[in-house]
């Protein structure tokens, strides 16, 4: 999944295994590239994909598909898998998926999700690792976004749906599972209540996601986002509304810097 590194370049070019003028090309197209997909539209879209986002920040260019031609997804995914580069492509809809795995059977469709993955990252860790949790069956979808990111990217995943607060018992009954994890996922629409409880019942940091569920008051989503940007347990980040992807990412950045860091100790009265 990791982009060409300029140190192997540079080694292999030390040992003759290069040429500087190939060494010169493939710097030029290190940082990003631009593709034009194929096709005789007199105004192809343009794509500059970035090749080096994984060095700079740790997570690689991941694709919103959303709206986008399969014709424009696959000049991406023939480029980045050239390269030996895994990818994932998110909201991709059903039909794109088919048309483009019959052309690349590598790929792989999370109908759940809603994700095109090519290529996985190596598990970080066999422990630890993210849990994902939904209030419920309905917010599966963006939980499920979630988690196949956050696999993507490396990382360990928990998952536990339909734990709402509307049947608290189900919610209590799955903490000891999920107390190895090092940073939570909580999606949940209606009231968006889930993150809320669980922050006053866990240490660990939680990453809410908001979701478009819900009746008409819950105004597709903004009804749970507000509620989760007000919540009064300490501990709760929020992400945009039904994206997943955000949160895992979030997450899996979460995860990586606990697992460096070592366990700190409750404040003492020195007075």
């Amino acid at each position: 999944m990791k982009p060409i590194s300029l140190r192997r370049l540079l080694r292999d070019v030390s040992s003759g295994k290069t040429s500087v003028d190939e060494a010169t090309r493939q710097l030029g197209r290190l940082p990003f590239e631009t593709l034009l997909p194929g096709g005789r539209s007199k105004t192809p879209p343009e794509v500059r994909y970035d090749h080096h986002r994984h060095l700079r920040t740790g997570i690689p260019e991941v694709v919103f598909g959303e709206g986008k031609k399969a014709s424009t997804i696959e000049a991406i995914v023939e480029r980045v898998s050239s390269r030996g580069e895994g990818l994932l492509v998110t909201r991709v809809d059903g039909a794109v998926a088919e048309k483009l795995i019959a052309r690349h059977p590598g790929l792989v469709h999370h109908s759940a999700a809603r994700c095109l993955v090519l290529g996985t990252g190596r598990r970080t860790s066999q422990r630890g690792g993210i849990a994902i949790l939904s209030a419920g069956t309905t917010d599966i979808p963006v939980a499920e976004e979630a988690a196949v990111t956050a696999e993507f990217l490396g990382h360990r995943v928990v998952r536990r749906y339909d734990v709402g607060v509307a049947g608290l018992h189900r919610l209590l009954s799955i903490l000891p599972e999920i107390s190895g994890c090092r940073v939570i996922v909580a999606v949940a629409g209606m009231e968006g209540a889930l993150p809320s409880v669980l922050a006053g019942l866990v240490e660990l940091p939680i990453v809410a996601v908001p979701t478009s569920i819900g009746y008409g008051a819950s105004f597709r989503g903004l009804a749970s986002l507000l509620a989760m940007m007000n919540s009064c347990a300490p501990g709760v980040s929020v992400v945009n509304i039904d994206n997943g992807f955000g949160a895992a990412a979030m997450a899996a950045k979460i995860d990586r810097i606990v697992r460096k860091a070592p366990r700190s100790s409750p404040p003492k009265n020195r007075l």
